[in-house]
């Protein structure tokens, strides 16, 4: 239910805050709609018992929103305004000086409010704010402070929760820190980040989620300003979607030149769509959009296509990386679909670093059977053989095609044990053709993945170079994160592809190709 006076509490309070930043400095904090709304529905908000209901508030928001400014006032209302005695109030983000920013600017507010003044008391060596008269305090936490647990939170300022390296501090501070409190609140306050596979993104979907209606937390308060995926980025119409402060505390004419030099550069385009249309992106240069690549999530069966022809894409890589092992099964009469079936290795030994270097869940993708391990801390090629011989008895493996590059011994095992191994070379000539033919079959969802989430994470990450000619192809030097499943996947479709009709010629010649 709501409850007015605590709302409207919470909004006088921070109107009576004064801005810090340039022109803005010295003017009253008059909350903008998006923001009224954010405090009202937080702060007014409550249970039966009268206490919050929200105890978890994530706003997404782009850049020059006034981000700071805002999680500032609701540090300063936590610890002065709420009413709780002895409130510890925490900030954090991904380090000390990123933590400091929000609490400078509450330093600044307090400096320009007389009532605060008088009786907070600033103990800056330790970046520490001292509301007297309930012995309350806010403090930036050290990267260290943490680890030591016994926090007894009521409040946390989360700033910037996508640059975090891990979950560990999110964890801690979020998971048991506050239940002493009758209604601790974790404000999560950030702009869209680049790596799907972070705390931030965890967050990120719960949240959107929730708005979409698919999940339901009654403590959970989720706000997400930016364009999805589908979006024209370069219409003006989405900057305001996108960023509730436009044409108050944003100059639409800064937004418009920081399109134009996005325009102009490419490599400044996902850093425009990122910061100030706060949208989730990749790498530079994207080429699989990822939600069409998720609409083809149709199930995959082994089981039914046991007996089908299929075709194979070996990318070796190197023996301490991922080794991926894709089959591609073409379509059959009343089923136009390629059925997609990969396969991944990676060291046992090297797991544990792999996860906390890459920050990539290869030890959940293992344990849910998208992954597996060879042991030690190399990869066993034999094992993989065999893997890949158990696999013939099961499917009609037609052709394996791999990268001439490395695979010598392997490809030699292949071929003694009675499969026919095709070498595929990595250039232009080779790659451009299948990965043009694998956007055309995305769009037309005639892919089937199952979702696999570690192909789709590879998809993900992938960079396209381009020659003057218009060709295309996967370039793992440019490419954020790995493509080793892209790659087999690619170089499987494409014997898939040739072998149709087996007439001879190129299939590719009349199959229409997606021309970019």
């Amino acid at each position: 239910m709501f409850d007015e006076k605590k709302a409207k509490r919470a909004v006088k309070f921070i109107n009576n805050l004064k801005h810090t930043k340039g022109v803005w400095h010295g003017v009253p904090f008059d909350l903008l709609p998006w923001q009224d709304k954010i405090i009202q529905d937080v702060f007014g908000t409550v249970k039966v018992d009268g206490y919050r209901k929200y105890n978890t508030a994530y706003v997404e928001i782009p850049k020059k929103n006034g981000k700071s400014e805002l999680a500032a006032a609701i540090a300063l209302y936590l610890t002065c305004g709420d009413g709780e005695w002895g409130a510890e109030v925490y900030g954090c983000a991904a380090d000390r000086q990123q933590a400091s920013i929000v609490f400078d600017v509450a330093v600044d507010m307090v400096d320009q409010s007389p009532a605060l003044k008088k009786r907070i008391k600033p103990i800056l060596s330790q970046k520490r704010l001292v509301y007297m008269p309930t012995a309350s305090f806010y403090q930036v936490l050290s990267a260290e402070a943490f680890t030591k647990h016994g926090l007894n939170v009521h409040g946390v300022i989360f700033d910037e929760l996508h640059a975090q390296p891990n979950r560990q501090l999110y964890d801690v501070m979020t998971k048991g820190s506050g239940d002493a409190r009758k209604q601790p609140l974790f404000f999560l306050i950030t702009t869209a980040g680049t790596d799907r596979n972070s705390i931030c993104w965890e967050v990120h979907q719960k949240a959107d989620d929730i708005l979409r209606g698919k999940k339901h937390d009654p403590t959970f308060y989720p706000v997400i300003y930016g364009i999805e995926d589908s979006d024209d980025w370069t219409d003006e119409a989405n900057w305001y979607k996108a960023n509730p402060s436009l044409d108050h505390t944003i100059d639409i004419e800064k937004v418009r030149a920081a399109y134009i030099s996005a325009k102009e550069n490419p490599a400044e385009e996902n850093i425009f769509r990122q910061l100030r249309l706060n949208q989730w992106v990749k790498q530079s240069v994207r080429w699989m959009p990822m939600d069409i690549w998720e609409k083809c999530s149709f199930e995959v069966d082994p089981e039914k296509l046991k007996g089908r022809e299929c075709y194979g894409g070996l990318d070796l890589s190197s023996s301490i990386d991922i080794t991926a092992f894709v089959l591609v099964f073409p379509p059959i009469p009343d089923d136009d679909k390629y059925y997609v079936l990969p396969h991944f290795w990676i060291p046992e030994e090297n797991l544990d670093l792999r996860v906390r270097r890459d920050h990539v869940p290869y030890d959940i993708w293992e344990q849910q059977g998208y992954l597996q391990t060879t042991e030690g801390n190399v990869i066993h090629y034999g094992f993989i053989e065999r893997f890949i011989e158990e696999l013939g008895m099961n499917y009609n493996i037609r052709e394996i095609a791999f990268d001439r590059w490395g695979a010598v011994q392997m490809v030699q095992n292949l071929e003694g044990l009675g499969f026919t191994v095709v070498p595929f070379g990595q250039g232009f000539k080779d790659m451009s053709p299948p990965t043009k033919e694998l956007m055309k079959l995305t769009l037309e969802k005639k892919i089937a993945h199952g979702g696999h989430p570690a192909l789709t994470w590879m998809m993900d990450n992938i960079y396209v170079r381009t020659d003057p000619a218009g060709n295309i192809k996967p370039d793992k030097e440019k490419s954020t994160e790995k493509i080793d499943g892209a790659v087999a996947l690619i170089m499987a479709l494409d014997r898939a592809i040739r072998n149709e009709g087996n007439n001879g010629g190129s299939v590719y010649d009349d199959r229409g190709i997606l021309v970019f």
